[in-house]
C-alpha cells in the first residue's frame, strides 16, 4: 500500500507556517464548541450580531472567529450570514445525534497538550519526565464523559461485527471507561452479563449508562487494576478497548496472558484499536497515534496487525483476523482463547 508521503514536487513555505500554527485551528474549534455557535447557527443565528447577542459577546470577536472557521472549512459565509458545512451540521451541532464536540474536553485537555509541548526532549528520554497519563485518575473520568459520543459509534460497529460468532452470555469489559462497548454488546445480546473493570470514580459513569440503557441488572462494576485485581473466570466474550495502546509489548503480552487464563475454550477477545499498516505511515490517523503515546505513556505505540498476531499467540489465542470499522478510524482485532 501507498504511503501517504508528501509528494509536492516544490518546497512549499506555506506548509511549514500552517503547521506551526495549527494549535490555532484546534484553538478556534474548541472555542466555537464551547460557546455552542455551530448550535446557535444551526438553530437560525447565522450573523455576527445574532450570535453575539445568543453568547454575550461583541459582534466583531463573533465576526473573527467565524471567519476563522468558514476559512479552514467549519462554516459557510454569504454575504453577511453564516451556515454550517454537511460536517459540521453532523458533527458540531447538538441538534444532531451523532454530536462530538464533546471530544475538545479529552482531546485538548491540558495534561494532553502537556505531553507535546516538549518534543525533542520526550524523544531524548524515550517518554515523558515523571507521571504520565496513565498514572492521573481525573483525566480518565474526563475521557470518559468526552469520548462517549465517538465510543457510541464505535461500539455499534464493533457488536455489530462480533455478531457473526454468535451470541455471548459472559462479558468482560476491561478498561471499560464510559462502559459502552459491554453495554452495547449487552443491548444486542439480552442474555449477557457484563462485568465491567476500572476504576472506582470511572465505573460511575458506566453505572449511570448502564441504567440509562436499561441493562444495569445484566451490568457487574468491578473496581480495581486490570493488571492486579482477580479477573474472575468463564468468559466467552472479553473487550480490550483503546487500551494496548498505553504499554509496551512484554506488558501486553503479559496482560493477554492473564485475560486468555479467565476465558471458557474458544471464547473471543475483542481488541479496538488504532492500528497502522506494516509501513507505519498509514492510515494517517493510526500512523499518527504512534507519537501521542510516545509524548504521554511510558513504553505505549501503535501496533500493526502483524503484531497483535504475534503478542496474541504468545498468549496461547488462535485465528486472529482484523476488521475495519469504516468510516472509523479504529480497527478490531478478535481472537479465540
Amino acid at each position: 500500500m501507498s504511503s501517504p508521503q508528501n509528494t509536492q514536487s516544490q518546497p512549499n513555505a506555506g506548509l511549514i507556517f500552517a503547521e506551526l500554527n495549527a494549535f490555532q485551528r484546534s484553538g478556534a474549534l474548541k472555542g466555537a464548541i464551547d460557546l455552542d455557535l455551530f448550535t446557535l447557527i444551526d438553530n437560525g443565528a447565522v450573523t455576527a450580531s445574532q450570535i453575539a447577542d445568543k453568547v454575550q459577546a461583541n459582534a466583531r470577536s463573533v465576526r473573527i472567529l467565524c471567519d476563522f472557521l468558514v476559512v479552514h472549512g467549519h462554516l459557510t459565509k454569504q454575504n453577511q450570514e453564516y451556515g454550517l458545512t454537511p460536517t459540521s451540521k453532523q458533527f458540531l451541532s447538538k441538534n444532531s445525534r451523532a454530536y462530538m464536540g464533546a471530544l475538545s474536553g479529552f482531546l485538548l485537555h491540558e495534561e494532553v497538550a502537556a505531553g507535546f509541548r516538549d518534543i525533542a526532549g520526550v524523544v531524548r528520554r524515550g517518554g515523558p519526565p515523571g507521571r504520565t497519563l496513565m498514572d492521573e485518575e481525573p483525566i480518565w473520568v474526563e475521557f470518559a464523559r468526552s469520548m462517549a459520543p465517538m465510543a457510541y459509534m464505535v461500539s455499534e460497529k464493533v457488536t455489530d461485527a462480533l455478531k457473526s460468532g454468535g451470541p455471548v452470555k459472559s462479558v468482560l469489559d476491561i478498561a471499560a471507561s464510559h462502559g459502552l462497548y459491554g453495554i452495547t454488546v449487552a443491548r444486542h445480546n439480552p442474555d449477557a452479563q457484563v462485568t465491567a473493570l476500572d476504576t472506582a470514580k470511572v465505573l460511575e459513569l458506566a453505572r449511570e449508562n448502564a441504567a440509562h440503557a436499561g441493562i444495569s441488572a445484566r451490568h457487574r462494576l468491578k473496581p480495581g487494576n486490570v493488571f492486579e485485581t482477580d479477573l474472575g473466570s468463564g468468559y466467552d466474550l472479553v473487550l480490550v478497548t483503546n487500551f494496548l495502546h498505553a504499554f509496551d509489548r512484554p506488558t501486553n503480552e503479559a496482560l493477554l496472558l492473564r485475560i486468555r487464563r479467565c476465558m471458557v475454550p474458544g471464547g473471543r477477545i475483542a481488541i479496538v484499536d488504532m492500528v497502522p499498516n506494516e509501513d507505519r505511515v498509514s492510515p494517517p490517523a493510526s500512523a499518527d497515534f504512534a507519537l501521542t503515546m510516545l509524548a504521554n505513556t511510558q513504553g505505549g505505540d501503535t501496533y500493526t496487525f502483524r503484531e497483535y498476531q504475534e503478542m496474541l499467540s504468545a498468549a496461547g489465542f488462535r485465528d486472529a483476523r482484523l476488521e475495519p470499522l469504516p468510516p472509523l478510524p479504529q480497527e478490531l482485532v478478535v481472537a479465540r482463547a
